[in-house]
């Protein structure tokens, strides 16, 4: 009998990035400022704890090119994609910025319309990264592999 691997513990909020974009770089930048509580972790669409997770989720295509909202709750682990991702840490820093959460009453289809229009032209408009900033030695225990 071959015993049967449990998937790693997770924090109980990651975003998974793509860590080659600048616009996904300059987004993880932007919650790093404002995320007080440190709420959310982090880590690239190309490494190791997002291979996990999409291994978990074969409902995701491995070519997933999005950001990715992985929450653990009670019930197992959810994962959110598109604009629903977005809109979600918007909702989960709070403050101002949860007033734009809203837009999750806009249907599905419409605001994921405009998430892969954007997605679709975002390395022509603000190019990729071939490195991202250092984090502080305060911020580096939430960066994931």
């Amino acid at each position: 009998m071959q015993a049967v691997a449990e998937p790693p513990t997770l924090p109980q909020t990651v975003l998974l990035y793509d860590g080659e974009c600048g616009v996904c770089d300059a987004t993880v930048q932007f919650i790093l400022e404002r995320d007080s509580v440190g709420q959310f972790s982090f880590a690239p669409l190309q490494g190791d704890t997002a291979a996990g997770v999409l291994g978990r989720h074969p409902e995701l295509p491995a070519d997933l090119d999005s950001l990715v909202l992985v929450r653990q709750t009670q019930s197992g682990e959810t994962v959110t994609v598109h604009s629903h991702a977005v809109l979600g840490v918007l909702h989960d820093l709070g403050g101002a910025w949860r007033l734009l959460s809203w837009l999750r009453f806009v249907p599905r289809p419409i605001t994921d319309t405009g998430y892969r229009a954007f997605a679709a032209v975002r390395y022509r408009i603000f190019g990729r990264v071939d490195s991202c900033r250092i984090p502080r030695p305060e911020e580096a225990s939430r960066f994931l592999p």
